[in-house]
């Protein structure tokens, strides 16, 4: 009869414990500051919200600016009949210049709106960078839970080969049953299904991963790193305190509603006229009545703003517009202190989870399956009960990687939620 060597049940134990170790002990995972890093410099969508802040930080200057000042030619009074220049003395040659000046405080809103919009665009590009980093590493963690899923599932997959052989054997000398050997090959065909889908998912986590990178979808990873979950050293209060000052976006929302108010009183300035100032040469041709004496003028002039139709349409909708940032800052301040809390609470859960899993169910459901395993060669416990233990114990060391990976992609998050950086110094062990 033949049996599945003790060695080969010693080396699974081993790389489970180890393996095990590894992912909870081993350094901060440079791998993934490289993704980081990779994701900051190539990423398209944050390189479209860095070149929307400056497209609008290069309006500041145009707001604060004056119009253009106008010249003008003008050929004056020339009789219809002659059109000749020196028959009348009412006829001349005119060069005007002359320049539009807004009342004042109109200019310094306008540049004070304007400046205050891209410092808001500014903001949105730096907290974009958080989002980015929290993206590339969930995305990461994603897929390191399922080539750990893949690689636990095709280790069963060759356990469950032998004990098919073994079970098959056992049937052919009349020590086992026709049921067994059916139940392990039913087994192995929904083993190998659910690694179809662990594969797909993995796929799929990769390509989620490369498209923050920039780079086509099916490009592998060079290698992956184990992990630990650092314990945050502050309170979730304390986060939540710290993130009015870490997020960008707290402070753009500042901007924002700073780059309405100015809006306002740009509104209520508009209400008043807008001046123009303007000098004027006449060129004149010698005539019977004088010899050609050139004239010069100086020129005033007001707009009429009479349109208070529209000028109370523009005051309503900057009224409205900063009622609409101020409910937008409440509302994002109030996500950002329940995200933070949520994502502490769960950090915590998965890491107490992940050590009961690696201290306690998975070093008993291998000793179960160790037993099981032994009671099996000798006729003690029947294939099903072997079977059950197996598969508990692959159950259980998948879980421990979801919690592991879910404690980290919930650690990513309370990072960019708070605005706090967690990582540890290089070489530090992770608890």
């Amino acid at each position: 009869m033949k049996k599945i060597p003790s060695l080969l049940l010693l080396v699974v134990l081993l790389w489970l414990l180890a393996g095990s170790a590894r992912a909870e002990d081993a350094p901060p995972h440079s791998v993934l500051d490289e993704l980081v890093a990779v994701a900051l410099a190539d990423n398209p969508e944050l390189k479209a919200a860095q070149a929307r802040w400056h497209l609008y930080e290069h309006k500041v200057v145009p707001a604060a600016s004056l119009a253009d000042p106008a010249l003008s030619f003008a050929f004056s009074n020339y009789p219809v009949d002659t059109f000749s220049a020196g028959n009348t003395p009412m006829t001349g040659n005119i060069v005007r210049l002359f320049q539009e000046f807004p009342f004042p405080g109109k200019l310094g809103a306008r540049e004070e709106a304007a400046a205050a919009e891209a410092r808001w665009y500014k903001g949105v590009w730096e907290d974009n960078q958080r989002q980015l980093v929290r993206q590339v590493k969930q995305a990461y963690f994603s897929f390191y839970f399922y080539e750990k899923a893949v690689a636990v599932t095709d280790r069963n997959l060759r356990l469950l080969k032998d004990f098919i052989r073994l079970t098959e054997t056992n049937y052919e000398v009349g020590k086992g049953l026709q049921q067994d050997v059916l139940k392990a090959q039913v087994e192995y065909s929904k083993l190998t299904d659910t690694r179809y889908g662990l594969q797909q998912k993995r796929e799929t986590a990769l390509a989620e991963l490369n498209r923050l990178l920039d780079k086509p979808p099916a490009t592998p990873l060079a290698r992956l790193e184990d992990f630990g979950l650092p314990e945050p050293q502050e309170s979730v209060e304390a986060l939540q305190e710290k993130a009015a000052t870490n997020r960008p976006l707290y402070a753009a929302y500042k901007s924002l509603a700073e780059s309405y108010k100015a809006k306002q009183r740009l509104a209520r300035l508009n209400y008043l006229p807008d001046f123009k100032v303007g000098v004027a040469y006449t060129f004149r041709e010698p005539t019977a009545a004088d010899n050609g004496t050139d004239f010069a003028s100086l020129e005033l002039g007001i707009n009429l703003p009479l349109a208070w139709g529209k000028r109370k349409e523009a005051s309503e909708e900057s009224n409205a517009g900063l009622t609409m940032v101020l409910e937008q800052y409440r509302d994002f301040r109030n996500k950002v202190l329940f995200n933070i809390q949520e994502a502490y609470s769960s950090l915590q859960q998965n890491r107490e989870q992940a050590r009961l899993y690696r201290s306690g169910l998975m070093p008993q459901a291998a000793q179960s399956f160790e037993a099981a395993l032994s009671g099996y060669r000798v006729g003690k416990v029947g294939f099903l009960p072997l079977l059950d233990s197996l598969l508990t114990l692959q159950g259980l060391e998948i879980e421990y990687f979801r919690r592991l990976t879910d404690g980290q992609r919930s650690l990513a998050k309370l990072e960019a939620e708070s605005g706090v950086d967690f990582a540890l110094p290089a070489g530090a062990p992770l608890p």
